[in-house]
C-alpha cells in the first residue's frame, strides 16, 4: 500500500530512496513527502520491533513507506542499489566516506542511475578540517556567529531549540536542493550532488546579518541592535499577569499607532531612532505595558497595525483564532499535527500516514520494485531484510 498522499501534490511522481537518519534528515524528507513525492525509506535490521504490532501515527514520518536492509551485507547493499536504480532521488546523512565504505557512494549511484539526484546531509559538510568530527545543531550554529548574536545584553548568548542549525538551515536546505537538482535533472538528463551542511544553510538564512555587520549597520555587542533586543519598538515586554507580549512597529506610521493605542501618543518622548536613548525609551514603554494584562493588550492592539503580537507558549498556538482560521494543525491529539506548507493553489500537499513500524513494507515495496516472491523469501531467510 503506497502512502494516501501518492499522486497528489507538485512532487508527485518522484521517487526518494531515504537511508534513515535522525533530526534533520527525517525533517527534510517530510517536506518532500508533503509534497507528494514517493519515499522509501530503509530501516536498520535492529530497529524492526520484535512484536512487529502497529504504532501510534507519527507526522515527523509520514509519507514515507519504510523498508529493513541489512547494510553491512553484500546481498543488502545489492538491495538498495536495485531500488535506486529508477529512482529520482537518493539521501543520506552519513558522515563524509561512509556511504563510499557501504557500497553506496556517488559515483556508484550514478554510474547505474545518471539521473540521480544524490543528496547529502552533515553538519560540517563533506570537505574542511571539521568534516569528519562529531556535532549538534549548537555547534554549527555557534560557528557561523548567529549564535554569539542572540542573548541579553548583559548575558550570555542562548541556544535556539535546533532552529535554525538542523531544520532550516539543515533538513529545509536539503530539501531547496533537492528540489533545484530534481529541476535541472529533468531538463539535462543528469543527476548530481547535493552537499548540504548544516553551517552552510545557517550562513545563508543570516546572509544579511553579515552584510549589516561589514556596513556597520549591526554590532557584535548583543542587545543593542535594530532586532536582536535593542530597539524599543522591536521588543518584547512583559504584560501585567507575567505573560509577554511582541510589539515591532517599525515605520513610523505604524509606530505613532502603536504609541496612540497605548496611551503615549501625547506624552514626550527621545525620537523613535535616537539610539542613545532607546534605553529610556525601552523602560517608558515596559512600564506602560505591564499595566495590563496580555489579553487586554490583545483587545486593544492585535488585529491593528500596530504590528503586534501575543507570546505564545506551544499549547496556546493550538487555539489561537488565526491558527484555527487557517487550519495550521490539523489536530490536536497528543502529537499536534501541521498542515503540508507552502499551500499550493492547484496541487496542494496532502498528509500521508506514517509506517506502522520500521520495515512494515518491505515484502510490499521490494515485490512493487521487480524482485519476486522467491527472492525475497531467500532474502529474509538470509537476514538480508526484515
Amino acid at each position: 500500500m503506497k502512502p494516501n498522499n501518492a499522486g497528489q501534490g507538485p512532487l508527485a511522481g518522484t521517487k526518494i530512496i531515504e537511508l534513515a537518519g535522525m533530526g534533520a534528515l527525517p525533517y527534510g524528507s517530510l517536506r518532500l513527502a508533503d509534497m507528494g513525492a514517493e519515499i522509501i525509506r530503509v530501516e536498520r535490521l535492529r530497529d524492526v520491533p520484535e512484536d512487529k504490532t502497529e504504532r501510534p501515527h507519527n507526522f515527523w514520518d509520514r509519507g514515507r513507506r519504510s523498508i529493513a536492509v541489512d547494510l553491512k551485507s553484500e546481498r543488502g547493499i545489492e538491495t538498495v542499489l536495485r531500488l535506486t536504480e529508477d529512482a529520482d532521488v537518493f539521501l543520506e546523512s552519513f558522515r563524509p566516506g561512509v556511504a563510499e565504505r557501504l557500497g553506496l557512494g556517488p559515483d556508484v549511484l550514478l554510474g547505474r542511475n545518471p539521473r540521480i539526484v544524490f543528496g547529502r546531509l552533515t553538519g560540517w559538510g563533506q570537505d574542511g578540517p571539521l568534516s569528519q568530527a562529531a556535532g549538534h545543531s549548537l555547534n554549527y550554529e555557534a560557528i557561523t556567529g548567529i549564535s554569539h548574536a542572540i542573548g541579553p545584553r548583559d548575558g550570555a548568548p542562548v541556544p535556539l531549540l535546533q532552529i535554525l542549525g538542523d531544520f532550516a538551515g539543515g533538513g529545509l536546505h536539503l530539501a531547496y536542493g533537492v528540489v533545484c537538482a530534481l529541476l535541472e535533472a529533468r531538463q539535462s538528463g543528469r543527476g548530481q550532488v547535493v552537499d548540504a551542511a548544516m553551517t552552510d544553510g545557517v550562513m545563508a538564512i543570516v546572509a544579511t546579518f553579515y552584510a549589516m555587520h561589514k556596513m556597520g549597520m549591526h554590532t557584535d555587542a548583543r542587545g543593542t541592535n535594530f532586532f536582536d533586543g535593542g530597539a524599543p519598538f522591536y521588543n518584547i515586554y512583559e504584560t501585567a499577569d507575567g505573560k509577554y507580549v511582541s510589539i515591532a512597529p517599525i515605520e513610523p506610521h505604524f509606530y505613532a499607532l502603536f504609541l496612540e493605542k497605548v496611551g503615549l501618543a501625547g506624552e514626550e518622548l527621545p525620537d523613535q531612532n535616537d539610539q542613545a536613548h532607546w534605553p529610556e525609551l525601552r523602560q517608558r514603554f515596559a512600564e506602560v505595558l505591564r499595566t495590563k494584562t496580555r489579553d487586554q493588550w490583545c483587545e486593544i492592539l492585535e488585529g491593528t497595525d500596530a504590528c503586534f503580537a501575543p507570546v505564545l507558549n506551544f499549547t496556546e498556538a493550538l487555539d489561537h483564532p488565526h491558527n484555527r482560521a487557517r487550519g495550521s494543525f490539523l489536530s490536536t491529539g497528543e502529537v499536534p499535527e501541521l498542515r503540508p506548507t507552502p499551500r499550493m493553489s492547484r496541487t496542494p500537499g496532502q498528509p500521508s500516514r506514517s509506517p506502522i513500524y520500521p520495515g512494515a513494507d518491505t515484502d510490499t515495496v521490494l515485490r512493487e520494485n521487480g524482485f519476486a516472491d522467491d527472492e525475497i523469501v531467500t532474502l529474509r531467510e538470509a537476514g538480508v531484510i526484515g
